[in-house]
Order: structure tokens, then C-alpha cells, then sequence
């Protein structure tokens, strides 16, 4: 009795594994479009918080923090964050080439793509600190420097720019943040802190640089 043995290899099915990276990918770029489309349809000053790139590390947060709901490992919290933050500068400089008057020069962009290898796995890393570490200090720290994005744009936005609706915006998702999403009055309290000092850094850093790059 013979038998036939197929030469062809079986399909296998595409694991989580590979699916999730694709799919902050594509969210990240579907997210980089809706920013840039935002600041044309929101009044001020929320069209500018559109324009905010704390705003895309909120996305790197929330990214970091459903993985820290599937796995403890931070690594994938990391590659979650900077894959949806490479996704928002490709969506958003990508729709400013192709759907309105082009991009301009490739400094901004490739400025904001290696900004995003920074913040992309910070705040992925405090997403999911946040969801599950079982260190008090570890989540202040998440929820401070959170906040602290909002707290160095409302710094930039007063004593640079001079837009004090925009300023005050920011100052208020700087502080609703850590209210917000602290789960006790200890942790909302010593995340207050921790965002004040993180304002400070995240202005200092960020648009101490942007400044020097516009100059």
C-alpha cells in the first residue's frame, strides 16, 4: 500500500507575535493622519494639543499599557511604544506630503522619528508600569512623566510662544492625568510631584532642542 506525501509545506497561522508589531504599526500611521486632519478641524486651543507631541506619546502609553495587559515583559512594552510613535511621524508627515502641500524639508521629520526612538519605548515601558507593576514608586514615576509631557508644553506654550489658552489647556491634562489615573490619594499626590519636576525636564529637553533645531 503506497502513500502520497504532499511536497508542500503547511500554512501556518499568523502568531500574536507577529500580527501585534503590524498592528501598533498601523495604528500609529492611521493615528499620524488623524493628528494632522485634527488641527485643521478643532478649535483653538485644542487644535494645537493635535499639534502636540505629547499627545503621540500618549499613544505609546496606551500601546504599552494593553501589552502589560497580555505579558510581564517590558521589552514587548518598549517595541509596542516605538512602533506606534514611528507610526505617528510616518501617517502625519506622510499625509502632509501626499495630502496637502508637502512636508518641506526632511529635518523635522527625521527629528521626530529619532524623538520617537526615545519616547516611543519610555512611555510604552510607564504604560505598562502603570497597568501592572506592584511598586508604588513605579507608578508615580509612570504618572508623573505622563502629565509631565503636557506640563512641558504648557511651559514652552506660556513663557515661549505666548499662548496662554494653550498653556493653560496643557496645565490641565497635566494635572487631570495623574487625578485621574492615580488609583489612591498617595499615588495621585506623589504623582503631582513627580510631574512637576518632569515638566520641567521635558521642557528643558525637548524644546530646548526643537528651539535650537528651528534657530
Amino acid at each position: 500500500m503506497s502513500t502520497t506525501q504532499s511536497l508542500a509545506h503547511p500554512v501556518r497561522p499568523l502568531t500574536r507575535a507577529a500580527v501585534l508589531p503590524a498592528a501598533y504599526l498601523g495604528a500609529g500611521i492611521a493615528l499620524g493622519v488623524l493628528t494632522n486632519l485634527l488641527q485643521g478641524w478643532l478649535p483653538w486651543p485644542w487644535s494645537q494639543l493635535a499639534n502636540s507631541g505629547g499627545v503621540w506619546s500618549v499613544f505609546a502609553f496606551v500601546a504599552g499599557a494593553l501589552i502589560a495587559g497580555r505579558t510581564d515583559s517590558l521589552h514587548r512594552a518598549a517595541v509596542a511604544g516605538v512602533l506606534t510613535e514611528i507610526g505617528l511621524v510616518v501617517g502625519y508627515y506622510g499625509y502632509a506630503e501626499f495630502g496637502r502641500d508637502g512636508m518641506g524639508s526632511l529635518v523635522f521629520p527625521l527629528l521626530w522619528v529619532a524623538m520617537a526612538c526615545v519616547a516611543g519605548p519610555l512611555f510604552g515601558i510607564a504604560g505598562a508600569w502603570w497597568k501592572r507593576s506592584a511598586q508604588p514608586w513605579r507608578r508615580y514615576v509612570a504618572l508623573g512623566a505622563f502629565g509631565g509631557l503636557f506640563g512641558g508644553e504648557a511651559l514652552h506654550s506660556w513663557l515661549v510662544l505666548g499662548y496662554v489658552s494653550q498653556a493653560v489647556a496643557c496645565a490641565v491634562a497635566a494635572c487631570g492625568l495623574p487625578l485621574l489615573l492615580g488609583r489612591t490619594g498617595k499615588e495621585r499626590a506623589w504623582s503631582l510631584a513627580a510631574m512637576v519636576v518632569a515638566s520641567f525636564a521635558a521642557y528643558l529637553a525637548v524644546y530646548g532642542l526643537l528651539d535650537k533645531v528651528s534657530a
